[in-house]
């Protein structure tokens, strides 16, 4: 009496294996294609409708120009070099009575070439007097490149899109300050 029934290579029980996990990956993905296929399209038509960026988020670098130095901190701190700034020196009055004269310097320009910008927010967090700040503003498209290199006053308009930052929670303390 003889046994004729076949037996499986290793080689043939693997390609089986495989060709299962295949078909399974398939049917799953399908799966995936079916739940998704019947509900409503959240896309939003740019152009025409608009939402509301989420809180803090990174749009474009605001500059209050009081607040700048001319340390160049930014500029140098800028991994694309697209921060351009240049100042002078004026001499003003004492503060007190007696006191000497102090030199101040001068802001004459400061540039961001949003062309170059990566948008790594480096020079705003080491900017030691907070004169840069992400503003969520995101509509700043230009027809051309070349106008893409926003000035100071443009920068200073962005300004009042900052938000107000939220209070510290309590046992936090400010930048700066000493205990």
């Amino acid at each position: 009496m003889t046994d004729t029934h076949s037996t499986n290579s290793p080689l043939e029980a693997v390609a089986n294996s495989a060709a299962a996990k295949q078909v399974k990956g398939m049917l799953g993905g399908l799966g995936v294609t079916l739940r998704t296929m019947f509900k409503p399209a959240v896309t939003v038509q740019y152009p025409h409708e608009k939402e509301a960026p989420p809180t803090r988020a990174r749009g474009v670098i605001a500059l209050k120009e009081e607040n700048c130095t001319v340390c160049m901190l930014c500029a140098r701190s800028c991994p694309d070099w697209c921060i351009y700034i240049e100042g002078h020196k004026e001499k003003r009055p004492a503060r007190r009575e007696g006191g000497r004269e102090r030199t101040v310097s001068v802001l004459d320009r400061f540039d961001i070439d949003y062309a170059l910008c990566m948008y790594c927010g480096i020079c705003v967090e080491v900017c030691p007097f907070d004169a840069l700040h992400w503003s969520p503003e995101f509509e700043y498209s230009e027809p051309s490149i070349a106008h893409l290199l926003h000035d100071k006053d443009r920068l200073g308009e962005w300004e009042a899109t900052v938000p107000v930052a939220e209070p510290l929670e309590l046992g936090a303390q400010v930048k700066g300050a000493k205990k």
